[in-house]
């Protein structure tokens, strides 16, 4: 009793200590997986605490559950925009990209480690997978937004090339387990894994929607069914030979994007859920590495991580996105955010659980490359993305939303709450003194923990909270006039999108009238909307950018079907 009472104990204040360490996190911009790993390893043996672990099946089990419960969270949070603005060159990142960084490391550990190809293939396919959640946990800890399509790509990639990396090293490591010879049964295989995961997942999301749309459970049960589900339905399809992470991830999306009345409940469960996963894991691997061994492989491991980093992903980015004609910035962006995280080490312990010789090699390889990747990646992301001009104007938006699912109506409905501050466009207005075009209902402000109703006419003061209902689609427009930072909001966008903005569907010929443009052989007739559209061959998004002779074109609006019905202009000589 003692003992476990001492492993509670312990457990309890590594939790603490990791989550209080956040905040220096931010500060500092440090990515937060390498302080929880950080944490782990001080932890550790030979740390200050010097807690002994040395158990890879415990730490599979708790490493496995951990990655379900992040990837089902991943996929409820990827909407369907997303896939529509970057779900090719995702996939061919995903595919393509993964086999080719898998090619390019292995080559370089077999020769690098004194391996064999196959081993190094194996310790490349460990490598191969990116983890976007570090990722955007830098972005949101910064404050930075950047362009929708480069977002979409990263975020969707690295929610699917996790399962591309894990069917990669299982079938390599059964390959070397069993010393077999690569053939077209391996491919067999793989082909395996992907089709009856992708089956499996899609069926478990059609049929969970079916239960919540039936089933007369309490609101609180529903995001434990959640839990359960996605759990379940990873063992299950591992069981028939599939790849549960692919089908977790696809069960996620299409909960996610069901509207559900019941997902509001869900999504706030597992938020903190993928938090509590993403803790756990890195300290367990913290605590699972012994620091003097990294040392054994020390010198060929940061080979190649900058092998990895600087020669590896930019050829398999390139490549990958050659079809698509992604900007050259996007493309040096989208190379330079290949950042490993707990997936690379997780799949590491594939060989020490099959019991192949130097399991402890990949493990203690796969960690170090990990490091790098966090310390030289992570603290460079957010000064890279500023420096290729990739961070776009914030959307304003409500401080706090509530939204009213649980109410069957046609449209979505929010309860808004917007603070008002010393800097507030609506201080010392009233509500009478407002003008929406959007319809709109004043529910009151709360001052000092009072509710003053709308009947009062009260003045907006600084530190009110002023209450409405909206529908979710006139959110953003609300917002523009509501935000606390509104006004701050329309520098920043003067300062991105230009002084002046056009309608999409005029023509280049009412440009010309404005501007001197060498149209070089375009045709004078086609609008703006078209012109952007032609240039790019894909779905336009909001921060898109083209260049018409002297003219900076910039995306600052976009209809449903993907259409620029804003553009702002600015001249190339006042880009900078």
């Amino acid at each position: 009793m003692d003992g476990i009472n001492l492993a509670i104990l312990v457990g309890g204040f590594l939790f603490v200590i990791s989550i209080i360490a956040t905040l220096i996190s931010a500060r500092l911009g440090a990515p937060m997986l390498l302080v929880f790993l950080i944490i782990g390893m001080l932890a550790g043996e030979e740390g200050l605490v010097g807690i002994q672990f040395d158990n890879p099946q415990v730490a599979f089990l708790i490493g496995s559950i951990a990655l379900v419960i992040i990837l089902f969270d991943g996929g409820m949070r990827t909407h369907p925009e997303r896939f529509r603005v970057a779900l090719a060159p995702a996939s061919m990142l995903a595919t393509l990209g993964v086999v080719l960084t898998c090619g390019i490391v292995g080559v370089s550990a077999a020769y690098l480690l004194d391996m064999t190809l196959l081993q190094g293939l194996l310790l490349g396919a460990i490598l191969s997978s990116t983890d976007a959640a570090a990722v955007f946990s830098i972005f949101q800890s910064q404050g930075l937004r950047i362009k929708e399509r480069v977002a979409s790509t990263l975020e969707i990639e690295s929610g699917s090339n996790d399962p591309m990396a894990v069917m990669l090293t299982l079938t390599l490591v059964a390959v070397l387990a069993e010393g077999k010879a690569l053939s077209w049964d391996v491919a067999g295989s793989f082909l395996q894994q992907a089709v009856v995961g992708g089956v499996m997942g899609y069926a478990a999301g059609r049929v969970f929607v079916f239960l919540c749309r039936k089933l007369p459970l309490s609101f609180a049960f529903f995001p434990l069914l959640a839990v359960a589900s996605c759990i379940f339905i990873y063992a299950v399809t591992n069981t028939f030979g599939g790849s549960g992470f692919l089908a977790v991830y696809l069960m996620g999306y299409l909960v996610g994007n069901a509207r559900l009345p019941q997902i509001i409940h869900i999504l706030r469960m597992h938020d903190g859920l993928a938090w509590i996963s993403q803790i756990g894991m890195f300290l367990m691997l913290g605590l699972l590495v012994v620091p003097s061994n990294l040392m054994n492989h020390l010198v060929p491991a940061l080979i190649l991580a900058a092998v990895l980093i600087f020669i590896a992903r930019p050829i398999a980015v390139f490549l990958s996105l050659i079809p698509f004609r992604f900007p050259a910035r996007d493309q040096l962006f989208i190379s330079w955010v290949g950042l490993r995280g707990a997936v690379p080490i997780i799949l590491a312990l594939f060989p020490w659980l099959a019991g192949m010789p130097d399991e402890h090699l990949y493990f203690d390889v796969a960690f170090v490359v990990v490091i790098v990747s966090l310390v030289v990646q992570g603290w460079s992301i957010v000064p890279v993305a500023r420096w290729l001009k990739l961070e776009v104007p914030a959307e304003l938006a409500p401080d706090q939303t509530m939204p009213l699912d649980a109410v069957p109506s046609n449209d979505v409905m929010e309860v808004l709450a917007f603070k008002v501050t010393d800097t507030s466009p609506v201080l010392a207005l009233s509500w009478q003194d407002l003008q929406f075009k959007q319809p709109i209902q004043f529910l009151g402000v709360l001052r000092d923990g009072e509710w003053i109703l709308p009947e009062k006419k009260p003045v907006f003061n600084a530190h009110d909270t002023l209450m409405v209902l909206a529908k979710l689609k006139h959110v953003q427009k609300i917002s523009e006039v509501l935000a606390k930072d509104a006004e701050k909001s329309v520098l920043s966008n003067s300062s991105f999108f230009g002084d002046f903005v056009l309608n999409g569907n005029i023509s280049l010929s009412d440009l010309d009238s404005f501007y001197t443009i060498n149209f070089a052989g375009e045709d004078k007739l086609q609008t703006l909307s078209a012109y952007i559209a032609r240039r790019f061959h894909r779905r336009v998004v909001i921060g898109d950018q083209v260049r018409l002779d002297q003219l900076l074109l910039t995306v600052r609006q976009v209809n449903e079907a993907g259409e620029a019905t804003q553009v702002g202009i600015k001249p190339v000589e006042a880009v900078g």
